[in-house]
């Protein structure tokens, strides 16, 4: 689960935040890649503020972001096997997950806006 109290789906693929789906860690990971990952995904979203106004600098760090995005299971290829497809960036209501939002409290709805 993500670090903050945001709602997440029962099936644990996505949370909500800022009123879209947002796909979650892969949970076939092993914790050494896991934190390798996230070490690699920290270090370059760094880059990317050090790069300043250098434009080939971003790029790269850029890159790095969605390298290590995608060795999370974040983005690229789903890790679940059921064949459903990926609904990241989507809000909940205009998704599969319409009645499993529509079901959630004020108060889940509102961490999740």
């Amino acid at each position: 689960m993500p670090q903050k109290d945001y709602p997440q789906t029962s099936d644990g693929r996505y949370f909500v935040s800022r009123a879209q789906l947002w796909r979650c860690t892969d949970p076939a990971l092993s914790d050494s890649e896991r934190r390798a990952a996230i070490k690699a995904l920290m270090q370059a979203r760094r880059a990317v503020q050090l790069a300043g106004t250098d434009a080939a600098a971003e790029r790269n760090a850029r890159a790095g972001v969605d390298i290590a995005k995608r060795s999370l299971g974040e983005r690229g290829p789903v890790w679940w096997q059921d064949g459903a497809p990926d609904e990241s960036g989507h809000h909940p209501q205009n998704s599969s997950y319409a009645d499993w939002w529509s079901a959630l409290d004020e108060a889940a709805r509102v961490r999740g806006s």
